[in-house]
């Protein structure tokens, strides 16, 4: 029986559903698409390129690992974790003389990968498709195979593939020079190779490959002694699994990695595999995000759609409907609803997945190289999230209609209750305290990673309590405009009689725009903040008279050698970027020349000093100090880009950490243990002129002489790109709230139809009825920008004050003006179209209508 009334509820009042509709399939749709992102993270394959042809591929570990051993009431809990390193680690070469006595192997082939840049004209370059430099002995691993020319024999030959040979117009005989980890070289182009078949005319898709000759390759790489994984292909007869295990068996005692399948291409594609962490963590803290906003937005729906039919509801309970029965014709309801929003929303998740997938890749956030990943699981979790979501809302927003007797009820119907419920009330002091704790919790965090999701949760949290407290807020606001109000005439009274006797009407509009507004705010201008710290550190902290920057990897260090011998040059040091761990944790760092370094470089130092710093010495911001716990004169173990584990005698600590990395050590240690070892800037102290400097520096033409304030720009550069990142991922839900904020505001107007024609039988034109809306939905605006701004300026004072250490976050006037007018724009249309459509027919005919 109330299946059957449920159905009939819907089909009589198709536009009271339509706006929860509509919010539940916005909520499936985004999480769905969250979902996929970290279905993809977790499970999205790495398909190999190079590796194509060698069945197993031997590899170093490429995780730093941490076991912990907890002894608790008799028993012994052992807890293994890894993390994965920044760069590539590399095999010692004894693995190829090991492996080549294996039973079952055909062939072993060692391999070589590393910086390998054509400096080609801007149109002949392809950024999808990075170039890496081998040895031709290893071409047999994809197979790669000449199609024009020969293999490289002496040190300036050369073989590329296909793909860069029509991208650059070169052919054998050519000339190309080359940016790799030395000096730039000209190489001979001796032979043009092609993956796959002799006729295939292919290219790789995701890479760009450079052949030298053995001896050449070896020097560029700049690991005497080691590779970076060896190939093994099997003799004929012999299965992929036992060759495995034969080499498995070869290896046993040692580190290396047997890898086949698809565990080959995260060897191949570094990046790849660590964007699988980072793509799980975006994924995650959206699904996360986007599930709380959808519970606010879908609750407060719910509530509006129940609270337009609380005199049907009130009839039903007097006519000996009882609570139980209520509740379960609003559940079935809203599962009836819930069902059919979910399964659309999902659906159209996939398709809006695969967009935000695609623009993470155009953005570098996420290699192409990683494959995306569609399953059914997304879309079950969406379309349960969105049915348990409607079913909660529903039986949550009815707890008044059914609780109370029926003669209230119906007494409620006519007139709004003067004060929201007790239990509404401290629910949401409870969540303003909750949120205020959340704020002064951002105030001691230190780290982006941890202080991103805490800040959002702050802004939801926050904008949860103003829904429950909304009916108060509202009134108190009315009281506030009650004079301006009346001053703009009969419309202005109208909307001031509307705040004051319709609060929680108008309360249901107002939440969604303040968690608009303030989402909005605080995701646009968390990383300004982060930013303008970083940047003014970065600024203060250069001496040096000029900075050598680079037109591609980086800044050789035969340059910085040639100004180190030039006259008038007092200091050069050169800056290289990497990332270590020390335990699991990761820290950003940098490699500097100790050599002359305090005429260059001024981290502020605020315990130790940087005058004897060398080889073995590590230097550490404040934030790092105080979370190792360690000071000047402390040993500090830490793993390096390349897994390489050391002990570094700690020598001073800094407080320009955000200008400069978490930890500062020798360029020399850093430059032997990360991929690219040029410098990614030089600071260059000199009474020479640019023009001078660039005069010594003629033989490296991609190198620039710049200004000191370079630095601050390549910071800020550099914020922007994550900045870019954090913009794509949020920018759904914003888009969600949006829709929610519109969705709000068209369901309050479209009910309120026969209000608006016993107002114009009593007098009212239809113009000073839509003056009259325009003046709610301005009011309003104003209630939701004081709020929703005050929150975001909280949520960002608190995290000013924990990255950054000062309560200085970085708000742009403009930007806040536009995301305002954005959010007045939606409201005045979303209360414009509805209001006329409602104004459309005669006055007398909604009037006399049966409700």
């Amino acid at each position: 029986m109330m299946l059957s009334y449920a159905l009939q509820a819907i089909r009589d009042r198709k536009g009271g559903f339509l706006g929860a509709f509509v919010a539940l399939m916005c909520a499936a749709a985004l999480i769905t698409a969250c979902g996929t992102l970290l279905e993809t993270g977790l499970r999205g394959t790495i398909r190999t390129e190079r590796y194509a042809a060698a069945p197993v591929i031997v590899s170093a570990d490429q995780n730093v690992h941490q076991t912990t051993v907890k002894h608790k009431k008799g028993k012994t809990k052992v807890k293994h974790k890894a993390k994965p390193i920044a760069e590539r680690a590399w095999l010692p070469d004894s693995v190829t003389q090991r492996l080549k006595g294996v039973p079952g192997a055909a062939e072993v082939v060692p391999e070589l990968t590393f910086l390998a840049e054509p400096l080609t004209s801007a149109g002949a370059r392809d950024a999808s498709r990075p170039a890496y430099g081998h040895a031709w002995s290893s071409a047999a691993l994809t197979p790669f195979r000449l199609t024009d020319g020969r293999a490289p024999r002496a040190d300036t030959d050369l073989v590329i593939d296909r793909g860069l040979a029509d991208r650059a117009g070169i052919g054998p005989g050519d000339r190309l020079t080359v940016q790799s980890t030395q000096a730039p070289r000209t190489y001979r182009v001796t032979g043009i190779a092609t993956p796959g078949r002799k006729d295939s005319g292919g290219a790789l898709a995701h890479q760009t490959a450079l052949f030298f000759s053995a001896e050449e390759a070896q020097r560029l790489a700049a690991h005497p002694g080691q590779v970076t994984a060896v190939g093994v292909v099997p003799a004929d007869g012999t299965s992929v699994d036992q060759l495995k295990a034969a080499v498995k068996k070869a290896l046993s005692g040692t580190t290396a990695q047997v890898n086949t399948g698809g565990g080959r291409g995260p060897v191949e594609f570094l990046d790849a595999a660590g964007a699988r962490v980072r793509l799980v963590s975006i994924g995650g803290a959206m699904g996360g995000t986007s599930l709380l906003v959808a519970v606010l937005v879908v609750v407060g729906t719910f509530a509006l759609s129940i609270q337009q039919r609380h005199r049907e509801l009130a009839l039903l309970r007097a006519i000996a409907a009882s609570p139980r029965q209520i509740r379960r014709l609003l559940g079935r309801e809203a599962l009836i609803v819930g069902a059919a929003g979910g399964v659309l929303g999902a659906l159209a998740g996939i398709p809006l997945g695969g967009l935000l997938y695609d623009e993470f890749v155009s953005r570098g956030a996420v290699p192409a190289t990683l494959d995306r990943v569609v399953s059914p699981f997304p879309l079950l979790a969406a379309v349960a999230a969105t049915l348990l979501g409607a079913w909660a809302a529903a039986r949550l927003s009815a707890r008044r209609i059914a609780r109370i007797r029926p003669g209230e009820a119906l007494a409620e119907a006519r007139v709004e209750p003067a004060r929201p419920s007790r239990a509404r009330i401290g629910a949401g002091l409870a969540l303003l305290t909750a949120g205020i704790v959340l704020v002064v919790v951002l105030g001691s965090l230190r780290t982006e990673a941890v202080s991103t999701p805490v800040t959002l949760l702050a802004v939801v949290v926050l904008a949860t309590s103003v829904a429950l407290l909304g009916p108060l807020t509202v009134k108190a606001a009315a009281a506030l405009l009650s004079l301006p109000l009346r001053l703009t005439g009969p419309g202005g009274r109208l909307a001031h009689a509307n705040l004051r006797g319709n609060a929680a009407r108008m309360a249901a509009a107002v939440t969604p725009l303040v968690l608009l507004i303030g989402m909005t705010c605080t995701v646009l201008f968390v990383q300004p903040t982060l930013d303008a710290a970083a940047t003014a550190q970065a600024r203060e902290g250069v001496r040096a008279d000029w900075v050598l920057t680079a037109r591609g990897p980086g800044v050789p260090g035969q340059a910085a050698s040639r100004l180190r011998t030039a006259a008038g040059v007092d200091a050069v040091t050169e800056v290289v970027r990497t990332t270590v761990r020390v335990g699991l944790d990761k820290y950003p760092a940098q490699g500097v020349t100790p050599a002359g370094l305090g005429r260059t470089w001024d981290p502020d130092v605020t315990a130790g000093s940087l005058t004897s710093f060398g080889a073995g010495d590590v230097a550490l911001s404040e934030v790092a100090a105080d979370q190792l716990g360690v000071r000047p004169g402390s040993s500090l173990k830490l793993t390096l880009g390349d897994g390489t584990p050391t002990t570094l005698r700690v020598t001073a600590v800094y407080a320009r950490g955000l200008g400069f990395g978490d930890l500062t050590m020798a360029h020399e240690l850093v430059a032997r243990h990360v991929d690219n070892p040029l410098a990614a800037t030089v600071l260059v102290t000199t009474d020479r002129t640019k023009d001078q400097l660039a005069t010594a520096l003629a033989k490296f033409p991609n190198v620039r002489v710049q200004s000191p304030s370079v630095v601050g720009a390549l910071q800020s550069e550099h914020g922007q790109a994550n900045a870019e990142v954090n913009h794509v991922a949020m920018g759904l839900i914003l888009a969600f709230t949006a829709i929610a904020v519109v969705n709000t505001f068209a369901m309050s107007i479209s009910e309120r139809a026969r209000e608006f024609a016993l107002l114009r039988l009593a007098g009212a034109t239809r113009r000073q009825v839509l003056r009259m809306l325009r003046t709610e939905a301005l009011a309003v605006l104003l209630l939701a920008t004081v709020l929703g701004s005050g929150i975001a300026l909280a949520v960002l004072t608190g995290f000013s004050v924990g990255m950054t250490g000062a309560a200085a976050p970085a708000v742009l006037p403009l930007v806040l003006a536009a995301v305002v007018g954005v959010a007045g724009l939606l409201a005045l249309t979303a209360t414009a179209l509805p209001g006329r459509s409602a104004l459309k027919p005669r006055p007398v005919t909604l009037a006399t209508a049966r409700e």
